[in-house]
Order: C-alpha cells, then structure tokens, then sequence
C-alpha cells in the first residue's frame, strides 16, 4: 500500500536526522528511511570534540542520543534502503526494498562512503585485518602492531584511538605533512606515534589474516616490508550519489551534490543536506543543513499551497 507524505528524507546521519525533525515541527508529514542505522560514518568516530554542548564525546554516542531525541517527532526506518525515486509532476514516488511512498518533497542526505585505496590485498583481507572503523574493530588488535593510512583529522583521530586501547600504531601518509588541524597534530606528537613520510602503500600480504604491507618510500625510492596486523584505512569518503544521478540532480566533478544557500537542488522540491553535498564535513555543519533544507522545503510547500 502507498503511503503519503509531505515530505521524505533519505538518509539518517546527523543531517537527515535534524531535516526529519525540523520537517515535523513545521506541520510536514515526515518520514525518515535509512538503508542501515542512525548515524551515519558519525558513528566511526572515536571522539568528538568540537560539537557545541559536548567537551569530548564518541560519535555513537553522539548519533544514538539525536536518534532519541528525533524519534519524539518523527519515525524513523532504518534498514530499509531506497532503490529508486520517480519524478512525478506533483508528487515523487520513494521506491525502497520494502515499501512505496508517495512524498511532496524529498531531501537527499545519504552521505559519503570511504574511499579505497585500490591495492592488491585489500579486498582478499577486509574484514580479516583491514578495516575502516577504529572504534568497531579496535578493541581486536590490542598489543598488535598496526598502521593508519592517511594524514586527514580522521586518519589521526583514529591513531590516537587505537594508541590509546594500547595498539602499536604507525601512521603512514604520502606527503611531508599532516592536513589534520594543528591541535590534533600535537596531540598525535605528543602520544608518540610514529609517522612514515612521504611513502604510499603498495600492497597488503598476508595468509588468514593480514600479516604485512608492502611500502613505498618516496623520497628514497625504495619498497619494503612492514609486519603488521592490522591496516586502518583513513584516506577520505566519496559521495553515496546513486539516487542523484539516477534523479538527474547536478553535482560537481566529484559527484557531489550541487545546491543554493537554502539546500535547494537544481530541481523543484528536491533538497540536499550534509556531506553528500560536500564542503565542510562536520557533524554541526549537517545538522545546519538539515534543519536548512527542511524549512526550505515547508516554505516551498505553503507556497504552493
């Protein structure tokens, strides 16, 4: 059975979530579908410590205590994946796995994913030590030797993370300097962790489970062989955009989604929140849009009213 609504987010990370519950106190009959759970790649983070209010929180912590508050407002289906959204003249049919819904307006805020590093070994060892997720898969590689790939906030909030569990970490970064902020460097420093320059990773080895990686040292020239036990990819995200392009909505060269100043896509009564439309990925900055792009669309409801 279809069911109707005025308005349909797709994606419950910190963005979707403040559109579903900005949506449902401005009077819009809302739904909030995810294809896995609240919280988005937010849930990875091990620490979080600039989000106003919280001096130091984990970023499951931080997803599970919005989804408490938004399921006041509005429900929330997780696990539910949308396949496909049919533009209508008046009304957008939201296809997913399970259901059919009929919506006036629909914001997209379904995120990014990580980027792979495209190596040898890394799809014979996910899962068997290699891994995306510090705070997930941490805890198991306690007093091993493992290596953080990247040079981003991320990358070093994760070495810091798998430091302070009491992993032997290295980080390794192709360039002679970190992008993360300045505070987290110093921290990094001040922790100890060893950082291998200017050097890239060129393959992963192992039998059951990773056993080394091959490394390329840049600026020496030279390959060699680091035993380690787990390998934590941090080397970015790519934007989740299957529905945009399906849809036809305009995104920049990095295929992220392009919008105005009040979230508005290229086309009528389709928005875009969070980090699917790139800029600055910060969890404070998804939830602005969220709360943007779901009075966006309560405006351009009442006007067509």
């Amino acid at each position: 059975m279809k069911k109707d609504y005025d308005l349909i987010v797709v994606g419950a990370g910190p963005a979707g979530m403040t559109a579903g519950m900005y949506g449902v106190r401005s009077g819009l009959e809302t739904l909030v579908v995810e294809k896995g759970i609240c919280g988005g790649l937010s849930n990875e983070a091990p620490e979080i410590e600039n989000y106003p209010g919280f001096k130091k929180v984990g970023g499951m912590e931080l997803a599970e205590k919005m989804k408490a508050q938004v399921s006041e407002y509005v429900e929330i289906k997780e696990l539910e994946e949308v396949k496909k959204i049919e533009l209508g003249e008046k009304e957008m049919m939201v296809i997913t796995e399970n259901d059919s819904y009929l919506t006036k307006a629909v914001i997209i805020s379904t995120g990014t994913k990580h980027r792979r590093l495209g190596v040898k070994g890394e799809d014979e060892f996910l899962g068997r030590g290699i891994s995306y997720c510090a705070t997930c898969d941490g805890f198991f590689f306690r007093d091993k030797p493992v290596i953080v790939v990247g040079g981003g906030d991320s990358a070093v909030r994760e070495a810091l993370y798998l430091k302070n569990i009491g992993c032997e970490v290295m980080l390794i970064h192709r360039r002679e300097k970190l992008r993360a902020e300045r505070y987290l460097q110093k921290t990094l420093e001040k922790a100890g962790v060893h950082i291998l320059w200017n050097s890239v990773v060129k393959e992963i080895k192992g039998d059951k489970t990773v056993r080394s990686i091959v490394r390329y040292d840049k600026e020496r020239e030279i390959e060699d062989e680091l035993l380690v036990e787990g390998v934590f990819m941090s080397i970015g995200e790519e934007p989740v955009n299957e529905l945009a392009v399906q849809m036809e909505i305009k995104m920049d060269k990095n295929g992220y989604i392009i919008t105005d100043k009040s979230q508005r896509t290229n086309l009528e009564r389709a928005y875009a929140a969070g980090d699917i439309t790139g800029g600055v990925k910060q969890v404070v900055v998804a939830c602005a849009e969220g709360a943007i792009a779901a009075t966006s669309a309560y405006n351009d409801l009442l006007e067509l009213s």
